[in-house]
């Protein structure tokens, strides 16, 4: 038996597609069968498996187990819950591997697979390995034994263990993702006030999209923290793994901010250590990072990407402009919204200061959000080289660590590939309105000589 998978599918950190028109329960019979020869040839025999609250995802977490079962793996089913519940019982679970079927922030329409190895992320070849090996039909042959095991419980006393004293009046809005009954269950046991929002899993998501990254779906968020006259709020992404927050005067604090706030108490209990950032972040979070004396680096976008960064340096915190933040420091080195929620609590009260505090705090930059635009898939990665070519030809200081991060006079611009899709994200910072003008003129002709332009914004 073999199977071929949508080209458009197996990508660089996860696989996603459109239910049953590039993924369906067939495909997910065949990730099963792949992931567990893997583990099986790896000498392990049992994998974790975990689910969020798409329509789909039912039924794709059945035909998984399958496939697992089928390749002699014997599958602990943690059932509904947030993507890093999954990682949670990976992590703390005798198992050796994990699977989460979640389409993340996509569409409702959406549903896809995230997975861990033996601890550490699959992703890249990895998950190309899954294609071959589907191609051609070379699976492990077994039968594999499948049990329930209710671990909500456990997840939330240890996101509660992170607690360090303080209440607080905050306001929570799940967005009827798979983060919703973690959402109730901690607040019940959090000394303070707290008001949710949405925490009844729905996969047609019919309050807002649940996407905290993008302001517009902040507004009920912001509502009720106005009308509620609370310290803070914090939203959560479809499969809880990236954070939204805003302050109790309605402000945004964007990731890179969260960064910031959350390095001067990592920064305390380990001075000097390495924090990572990717390249779409602020460069005050990097001076921030510096003036604290930590060792700010510059990476890649992508959760797999700085996952394996943090291991390989021992960093003890990152994180993403979009929301996904990583603890190491006391925790597991995974994307986790709900702790990040439970750092900023223990930000607050450890530094002494109300959540608008440590916001004022941060200096006010003049930056685009992540502007992103269609590009063909043959030419996305070829133009980012010419743009780079250009650019060593003209001196201009680059940083190509992923894409051009170009400074100037002005500030920073920056041009890089999605590695997931087919568009190109572009961002830009600068100290005046006029810099940042400039700054985006510089974006637009490096595109126009390359026969593009940035058009009409694509989806995330």
């Amino acid at each position: 038996m073999t199977h071929a998978f949508h080209p458009t599918t197996l990508r660089e950190y996860d696989i996603r597609g459109i239910v049953d028109e590039t993924l369906g329960e067939n495909d997910a019979r065949a990730i099963g069968r792949g992931f567990g020869t893997l583990i099986r040839r790896a000498g392990g025999g049992r994998v974790a498996v975990g689910y969020d609250g798409r329509i789909s995802s039912p039924a794709m977490e059945s035909a998984l187990v399958e496939g697992l079962n089928a390749s002699g793996v014997d599958v602990v089913r943690i059932g509904l819950g947030p993507t890093p519940m999954l990682y949670y019982a990976e992590a703390v679970l005798e198992v050796d591997g994990g699977i989460q079927i979640t389409g993340s922030h996509n569409p409702a329409n959406y549903n896809g697979f995230k997975m861990v190895f033996q601890h550490r992320p699959f992703f890249g070849e990895d998950i190309q390995e899954l294609g071959k090996l589907a191609a051609s039909g070379d699976w492990e042959e077994g039968a594999g034994t499948s049990e329930r095991f209710e671990i909500i419980d456990d997840y939330v006393g240890r996101l509660f263990a992170a607690y360090a004293g303080g209440e607080f009046r905050i306001g929570w809005d799940a967005g009827n993702g798979a983060a919703g009954p973690v959402v109730d269950r901690l607040v019940k046991v959090l000394p303070g006030e707290h008001h949710t929002l949405f925490t009844e899993v729905d996969g047609n998501f019919p309050n807002h999209h649940p996407d905290p990254t993008d302001e517009a779906n902040l507004v009920d968020l912001k509502a009720l923290v106005a009308d509620k006259k609370l310290d803070f709020g914090v939203a959560f992404d479809g499969d809880g793994d990236r954070i939204g927050a805003i302050d109790g005067l309605g402000r945004v604090i964007w990731g890179d901010q969260l960064l910031a706030i959350f390095a001067e108490i990592v920064l305390a209990a380990d001075p000097g250590a390495t924090i990572i950032a990717d390249v779409k972040a602020s460069q005050a979070l990097f001076d921030r990072i510096a003036e604290l004396g930590g060792e700010p680096l510059m990476w890649k976008t992508g959760h797999s990407l700085i996952k394996s960064k943090m291991r390989e340096t021992g960093s003890p915190l990152a994180g993403e402009m979009s929301g996904h933040i990583f603890f190491a420091q006391d925790y597991y080195g995974f994307d986790d919204a709900l702790y990040a929620a439970m750092q900023l609590i223990r930000a607050s009260s450890l530094l002494g200061k109300s959540v608008t505090e440590l916001r004022s705090a941060l200096p006010e930059m003049i930056n685009t959000p992540e502007l992103r635009f269609q590009v063909d898939e043959s030419r996305k990665f070829a133009v980012i080289g010419e743009v780079l070519d250009r650019l060593t030809l003209a001196g201009a200081e680059v940083d190509a660590t992923d894409g051009a991060r170009v400074n100037t006079d002005d500030g920073w611009w920056l041009l890089r590939a999605s590695n997931t899709q087919d568009v190109l994200v572009a961002r830009a910072e600068a100290k005046t309105e006029e810099g940042l003008d400039r700054l985006m003129t510089q974006i637009d002709d490096q595109l126009a000589a390359s026969g593009l332009e940035r058009g009409a914004q694509a989806a995330h």
